[in-house]
């Protein structure tokens, strides 16, 4: 029997060392497992380190109008080796020129070469050219289900050589802001790509965004609120819908024109031969709202309405009461006048007849 015992020793031996050496496999795999999993993670984070890094040097912060509520800086981005940015259209531009603030803090001065008001856009120039711009004919499509970079000046944290902020997220859904049966108040009404990172915050408007390789997918839009439930949308308008427009203006082609050599008329319009009769001109850039519209008068058959916003003038853009003064003078009462007009979150076209 001493022989049995001896057996069963060795079995137990053997036994223990088996399940000795299946642990050490086990937390030798798992290990291996961990720092792959690490390594993978740190690669992903590394390049998408990579992506914000290569993005923050086509991102501006943008510095102009504000005042009585409204904020004087928003985010744009370089389209082009000549300095040309693309940016919403909004009051900060309605300045004489816009300041750019790069991300090594560079900073220099901006002009509006056009804008797009059925997009909200606005395309400018700046003095210096960039180091870095998105080429809008590699930009790629969104897709539901897509993570994304979104870069911004958002909260105009960055006022110097710091960069922008940098949100990851998802495209939530690809849709149309018509199909939301106008709760969202916006002018443009196209197709837009909703995303779950908060974009929607002041100064944000204009910012880029893009796939985690790197890729251009749409511009960040305006702050929108649904005031019936109280929510916010975040979303971005994508290149696609933009690009003709954007390159229309950059052609000079564009119905935003702001800077034309203009000849005085011999007999030129005046608002109150119109009937029309402007809110008082008490700020520097006083917006060119209708107070007034006197029955029965050229403005009044002709379609305008109190509280009505002129925006251009025969395809010249009317920026302040000023600007619009400036070229009534051009114009002469015996010839037709255009104007494009925003009514509420529309925007109509009136002919003025002589």
């Amino acid at each position: 029997m001493a022989w049995l015992a001896w057996w069963h020793a060795l079995l137990r031996s053997v036994i223990k060392f088996m399940h000795y050496r299946l642990q050490t496999v086990v937390v030798t795999c798992s290990i291996q497992l961990l720092t792959l999993t690490v390594f993978a993670e740190d690669t992903r984070l590394g390049s998408l380190n990579g992506v914000a890094i290569g993005g923050e040097l086509k991102v501006v912060k943008l510095y102009g109008a504000g005042g009585s509520g409204l904020d004087a800086y928003q985010s744009g981005f370089f389209i082009s080796a000549e300095g040309h940015i693309l940016t919403v259209w909004s009051t900060v531009l309605d300045v004489d020129e816009v300041v750019v603030v790069t991300s090594d803090g560079g900073r220099f001065s901006s002009t509006v070469v056009g804008i797009d008001p059925n997009l909200e856009l606005a395309v400018l120039k700046s003095e210096e050219p960039p180091t870095s711009y998105f080429d809008l004919n590699k930009a790629a499509e969104g897709r539901v289900g897509q993570r994304v970079v979104a870069l911004s000046n958002l909260y105009g944290i960055a006022t110097g050589s710091e960069m922008a902020s940098v949100q990851k997220g998802v495209v939530m859904a690809r849709t149309s802001l018509n199909a939301r049966r106008g709760a969202f108040e916006s002018i443009y009404q196209g197709p837009v790509l909703v995303i779950d990172a908060m974009t929607n915050n002041p100064g944000a408007a204009g910012g880029a965004l893009t796939t985690l390789d790197g890729a251009l997918l749409g511009m960040l839009g305006k702050e929108l609120r649904d005031s019936g439930a109280n929510t916010w949308l975040n979303y971005a308008i994508p290149v696609s819908e933009l690009k003709a427009s954007v390159e229309q203006i950059m052609s000079g082609k564009s119905v935003g024109r702001t800077q034309l050599t203009r000849i005085p008329a011999d007999r030129p319009v005046e608002l109150n031969t119109l009937g029309v009769v402007l809110i008082p001109n008490i700020l520097v850039k006083t917006p060119a709202f209708i107070d007034l519209v006197e029955p029965g008068s050229k403005a009044a058959r002709a379609g305008l309405r109190s509280d009505d916003l002129i925006l251009f003038v025969n395809s010249i853009r009317v920026s302040s009461q000023a600007t619009l003064a400036e070229e009534l003078k051009t114009i002469d009462r015996a010839d037709e006048m255009t104007l494009l007009i925003q009514r509420g979150k529309e925007l109509k076209e009136i002919v003025i007849s002589p």
